[in-house]
């Protein structure tokens, strides 16, 4: 993984399943750049959040990126107090943006400054401006996520940024889900989403293209926003419909939770612990389901999984009638254990 042009460039070892991003591992050219139109999609969700907050988009060259360009042009919109970009460069010195207003349509508008170091996020110039900023928004590196999001908790950061679906089943990342302090963002639920790539990147692998404008994307499976901010949709709650029974929902040969296969057959009259799959955080409503645990094929961790492992053996992934189910996330319902 490295960055360049302030954009984040991706490794294979987050999306290995992702044959574009095989593709481009082969290639030696991964730079996926962030179309503004999903930053807007997902930012009109915010906006309550950004009132005199000074932003951050610490992975993001102002030249090029679709985070500062949003920033930029909504600036007075959003009542911002200050943007700050930094640029990243593998080998050289770089530099710093900031805008304080005056001239928001005119994106190349602000100070630039110099900076020590190569704009690395976890140098100190560039934590000093982590700490300067009250909410971080970019598209980090995939394949430092982990470190990326325990900097972000280590300086008690507002943010939003981009991430690999299953990044939350990370034994750094899950315990921030599970206690509600992480969770997917407003916009992203299911499908693919284009990411645009330098003009001599090779379009060989299907869904790659060239839009109206001329640029070259591809098509990258498993993104999701994550976020801290909240937003109203987060609230609503599934509407349940289906009836229990042992037969349509059998327990884990190993564990004591039924399992689910799709979030929209979740019983509304079952008060136990219940396996649903990974895309059930895309629709997690805090008020109405608590996340207690994980259990996915990386060894039985008991402060993850949270309940018994009934086999004796080193396998922790789930199984049903003897066959292996892919990672679940165990929740169980509030309301009808209040009730």
């Amino acid at each position: 993984m490295f960055w360049h042009r302030g954009f984040c460039f991706l490794e294979d070892t987050e999306m290995a399943k992702n044959d574009n991003l095989h593709k481009a591992k082969d290639a030696k050219n991964d730079e996926f750049y962030t179309r503004i139109e999903d930053v807007a999609e997902e930012l009109r969700h915010y906006k309550k959040h950004f009132a005199g907050k000074v932003v951050l988009c610490n992975c993001d060259d102002p030249t090029w990126s679709a985070f500062w360009r949003y920033f930029h042009l909504n600036f007075a919109e959003l009542g911002l107090k200050k943007l700050i970009s930094t640029h990243y460069d593998r080998t050289e010195p770089t530099y710093k943006m900031e805008y304080e207003g005056g001239d928001d349509n005119n994106v190349e508008i602000g100070v630039k400054t110099p900076l020590e170091d190569n704009g690395d996020f976890r140098n100190k110039e560039c934590l000093d401006l982590l700490d300067e900023c009250d909410i971080v928004v970019t598209n980090p590196p995939f394949s430092l996520f982990r470190e990326y999001v325990a900097v972000l908790m280590q300086h008690q950061k507002k943010f939003l940024i981009l991430g690999n679906m299953n990044a939350l089943t990370y034994k750094e990342i899950f315990p921030l889900i599970r206690d509600n302090q992480l969770w997917y963002g407003a916009s992203i639920h299911s499908g693919d989403r284009k990411f645009y790539v330098p003009n001599d990147y090779p379009l060989k692998a299907s869904g790659c293209g060239v839009d109206n404008n001329g640029q070259k994307f591809i098509r990258v499976k498993g993104v999701r926003w994550y976020t801290n901010l909240d937003y109203k949709a987060r609230h609503e709650k599934l509407v349940l419909w289906k009836n229990y029974t042992p037969e349509e929902y059998p327990k884990y040969d190993n564990y004591d939770a039924i399992n689910i296969n799709k979030y929209s057959e979740i019983p509304c009259d079952y008060d136990g612990i219940m396996g649903v799959p990974i895309t059930f955080i895309d629709y997690y409503c805090p008020e109405q389901f608590e996340v207690v645990g994980l259990i996915a094929s990386a060894g039985y961790l008991p402060h993850l999984v949270n309940i018994p492992l009934t086999w004796n053996k080193k396998q922790a992934c789930p199984y049903v009638n003897g066959q292996k189910v892919y990672a679940r996330i165990l929740v169980r319902k509030i309301e009808i254990r209040r009730s």
